[in-house]
């Protein structure tokens, strides 16, 4: 492809490559042409994610919106999808960039930037299957570690063959990426898991309340009733008073 003719069909071969054989791909994959190309292709990897995202939203998979679009809902999953892959693929590009420098590959930005844009692939991917977090939160995570374990596959077959990274130093850093990644998915996994059973109006909550409740009204009982004996007693001594006035006048 180039920028003065974008070839869908070529476009859509390139996709079912990256995916399927991520090592032939990247061992083939042009490093020049423009920056067209991979803009392009970005917007569409993240207009078909926003797509499938809508169509999740409309269909209350709540789960599957809040994966990689948030808490966004309605037009706004698509409108978020196409900013943030054409913002994504140059942030991308800079964070292969840093990462080939590390591991002593090659730090052009363009090539750089294709790679981004090749791994973008995965959007739609991911948001189609985001509806797995409707199942059950645990399989939304696992599906979604899953992805993000192939997108390091992809993004090391990428840094070693056309950015030409050290392997043995490209390895090491994706390993301590791979176990980030475990690492944060094991938090979130926690947190979640905190908060579902974290209840301040649940079972004790509302026993403690219900004790207090009835504590409340038993010394009100205890008080209406100390007011009527006090009552009845000051009537009897009152009669009392008035039957011995009444004797002593005789």
């Amino acid at each position: 492809m180039s920028d003065s003719a974008f070839n869908f069909n070529e476009f859509i071969k390139e996709s079912k490559d990256s995916l399927v054989n991520p090592k032939a791909y990247f061992a083939s994959m042009k490093t020049e042409g423009g920056l067209g190309e991979p803009i392009i292709k970005a917007l569409i990897y993240g207009t078909v994610a926003g797509i499938i995202g809508l169509i999740w939203s409309l269909l209350h998979v709540s789960p599957a919106v809040g994966g990689i679009f948030g808490s966004a809902v309605g037009i706004t999953v698509l409108l978020f999808a196409i900013i943030g892959s054409l913002i994504g693929v140059f942030i991308g590009a800079v964070i292969v960039l840093v990462i080939s420098a590390i591991a002593g590959g090659k730090t052009d930005f363009e090539p750089c930037m294709r790679v981004s844009a090749a791994l973008m692939v995965l959007m739609p991917v991911s948001a189609f299957l985001g509806f797995t977090g409707s199942i059950h939160y645990f399989l939304g995570a696992i599906v979604s570690l899953a992805i993000n374990l192939y997108g390091l596959w992809m993004l090391y077959q990428a840094l070693v063959q056309p950015l030409q990274a050290k392997e043995g130093t490209t390895r090491i850093i994706m390993y301590v990426l791979a176990g980030l990644l475990v690492l944060f998915m094991l938090l979130g996994l926690g947190a979640r898991r905190a908060v579902r059973h974290y209840d301040p109006y649940g079972k004790e909550f509302r026993k403690k309340m219900e004790q207090t409740s009835k504590e409340w009204e038993k010394a009100l009982n205890e008080m209406e009733k100390a007011s009527k004996d006090e009552g009845t007693k000051g009537d009897e001594e009152g009669e009392s008073s008035e039957e011995d006035t009444l004797g002593e006048q005789e």
